[in-house]
């Protein structure tokens, strides 16, 4: 009798496998006049790349609204969602087509972005702030050397925002399930 592996019994993850769609990174069309390329790498605690992770983020459009829809997979060039998936490749890049957010009832602007890798039992947050943001929170509360982790930089046209999941430059990424306690 011949046995076939399950997943519990092989490697992961299989996000390139089964999450990726047709348009999945593109919250715009390239083409939309407003659009906007942010791009970086996922890198691991030795800054080596991680050729398979998968990241997600959501967003408010460039007034501050957020979208209210249902069908956030629907890609269209007239329907902004607020919600993109993007999968790194062998060198860990991503890229997402979005444009930058406004801000949301007068918050300071920002993405949410999820990462899942291999060897994370649990996914994580953390947020891509504009350049030249100040005046938030959220970064206020954190040491000097370590609000960078959480500002994208201009990279010509580009923004650029890699996320280091370890290491002395580690991204920080936000708990919501010590909020609750």
């Amino acid at each position: 009798m011949d046995l076939v592996a399950t997943p519990a019994q092989t490697i992961g993850p299989f996000f390139g496998f089964a999450l990726p769609y047709d348009g999945d990174a593109d919250l715009v069309p390239p083409g939309h006049p407003d659009a906007v390329q942010l791009i970086g790498r996922v890198l691991d605690g030795d800054g080596a790349p991680v050729p398979d992770a998968l990241l997600e983020i959501w967003q408010a459009d460039a007034t501050g609204e957020i979208p209210q829809r249902p069908g956030s997979r629907a890609r269209d060039p007239f329907a902004f969602t607020g919600w993109g998936r993007a999968a790194t490749d062998r060198a860990g890049w991503y890229r997402f087509t979005t444009v930058r957010p406004g801000p949301v009832a007068g918050a300071v602007p920002f993405i949410a972005m999820t990462v899942f890798a291999r060897g994370l039992l649990r996914h994580l947050f953390t947020r891509v702030y504009l350049p030249g943001t100040a005046d938030d929170r959220l970064l206020a509360s954190l040491p000097a050397e370590r609000r960078a982790t959480l500002v994208a930089t201009a990279d010509g046209p580009r923004l650029r925002f890699d996320v280091r999941l370890q290491g002395p430059d580690e991204t920080v990424f936000l708990d919501f399930a010590a909020a609750d306690e």
